[in-house]
Formats: structure tokens, sequence, C-alpha cells
């Protein structure tokens, strides 16, 4: 079996505008060997192209209200969340789940999603609000193959070396044998994308294996259940940044969810790109 050493590396905040491809080659540069696997996080680089909403802005329907005031404290907080094995502080959160930012998320989450990903506690459709402040949440990126594609070609044009672009979120992709499903929409090829909440709460009840998702796979074929260790170690070196859950970021703030600031983001360690080897003995990165 493969084994594989990874390296976070640190940038600063990727704001809306950001040159991210600009980024990554200056990140990498003297660092990043041929056949280098380069982890992106897909929410960074949504955030530096502007792939945001402010939820400030939206006007939630009914069905939203109803979903944010009882679907989510009283089924997530009472009985899915218990069932899908979910840590007893989020629960308690999910309990005391905000109507108005709520109704708010989940009128988005419906527009840009639909009602089995809107009646998720978290991340619907890849709509995520962690690590963004205010009311901004970001959305899923649309071409993610194209921006592979684009970065793999960059790298090459730029520092001359043939590396392996994988772009990567965070939600989970849930493994039976050698069967490989998740709630978000558009992994790559080999994982099977349905369900929504039925996918999630079936993952998370049964204790299935779950790892990041890899959406988009640029410059190597390899197996997915190779980009999908591959995606989980990058997770788990990047870390959370500012928090796990919105609710995790703006307690580390002491500010209410909506009064994290872009400057307070700036304060905290960003690691957007992780280098993945495949190696035999250490990496010296």
């Amino acid at each position: 079996m493969a084994r594989y050493k990874a390296c976070a590396i640190t940038t600063k905040y990727w704001r809306p505008g950001e040159d991210y491809i600009k980024q990554i080659i200056k990140s990498i540069e003297g660092k990043v060997s041929d056949s280098d696997f380069v982890v992106v996080s897909e929410k960074a680089i949504a955030t530096a192209m502007g792939n945001i909403v402010d939820e400030s802005k939206i006007t939630p329907s009914l069905n939203a209200k109803i979903i944010a005031g009882i679907w989510m404290p009283i089924v997530w907080g009472y009985l899915l969340g218990p069932v899908c094995h979910l840590r007893r502080k989020l629960i308690q959160q999910l309990r005391s789940y905000p109507r108005d930012a709520g109704s708010r998320h989940k009128q988005v989450a419906l527009q840009h999603a639909g009602l089995l990903q809107a009646l998720m506690f978290g991340s619907e459709g890849g709509i995520d609000g962690t690590n963004l402040p205010y009311a901004y949440v970001c959305l899923p990126i649309k071409n993610a193959q194209a921006i592979a594609e684009e970065i793999r070609k960059k790298i090459l044009e730029k520092l001359g070396k043939k590396v392996c672009i994988i772009i990567v979120d965070t939600d989970k992709t849930y493994s039976f044998r050698n069967f490989h499903f998740t709630p978000r929409p558009k992994p790559i090829k080999g994982i099977k994308s349905f369900g929504g909440i039925l996918t999630y709460a079936i993952g998370r009840m049964l204790k299935l294996k779950k790892r990041a998702t890899p959406i988009a796979l640029a410059g190597c074929t390899i197996p997915t259940e190779e980009a999908l260790t591959i995606a989980e170690i990058a997770n788990r070196a990047r870390g959370y940044g500012a928090g796990r859950t919105v609710w995790e970021m703006a307690e580390r703030f002491k500010v209410y969810l909506t009064e994290v600031s872009w400057e307070m983001l700036e304060k905290i360690e960003h690691k957007p790109i992780v280098i993945v080897r495949k190696v035999l003995d250490r990496l010296n990165i």
C-alpha cells in the first residue's frame, strides 16, 4: 500500500478578487516536485472568485422559515442529530438554531440546491458559511474541472513542474467497500452523488468510512480510492481555519454569528493548499 506525506502551505486569506492561481504558484515555488499532488480547497477558490452570497439581503420564503423554525431545532436537535452521531455541543447548537439568519440561509439553500439539500444542517449542496465573514456564504464552483486544468497548466508554465491538481470540498464522501457516495453535487467520476439529507443520514447512522470529497482532478489518472485517500490526508493537514462550523467561528472571535469580519479572518492561519507526495521515506519540502 502506498504511503503519503503532506505539507500544508500557509497563505494570506484570499478575499474576493484575489488572483488565486498566482498565490498558488508563489506559495508552492521551491517546495513542489514532479508527480506531487497539489490539493486546493474549493472554498478558498470560490471565495477568491467572488462566488459568494450575502444572506442579509435574502428574503426567506415560508418553506425556509419552517425549515429553520421547526425542522432544524426539533428534528435535527432531538432526532436526527443523535442518531447521526453528531457531537453533543453541535446538537445543542442545532436546538437553538437562529430563526432569522437561519431562514435566510435555508432560502439560499432551497434556491441553489433544492429541498433535499436544504434539509441538511450544514454545507447544503456545497453551500458553506465557515471561514467567511458577516452573512456571506460560499456557493460551490461550477467549473471545477476547468479550473483544475488551468492551475495545472500555469504551474507547468511558471515552475516547470508536472503535478496533479485535486480540488477538494470538506463535505464528506461515504464508502461501503468499493461503493463511494456523497450528498455533495458533482464529485469526481467514481463517486455517486444523490439523496441529499438521505445520503448524509445513511452514511452517518451506519458510521461508514467518511472522507473529504474531491470534485476535480487534473494532470493524472488515479483510482477513486486513492483520490479519496489523498483528499482526506490533505483535509486533515489543512485544519479548520477559523472553525468547523459558523458557531465555532463566532465563538472563537466572541461575536454573534453574523459579526465575524474580514479583518478577523485575516488574523487566522489559513492553509488552502496542501502538497501531498507519495513517498518511500521522509518528505523534504
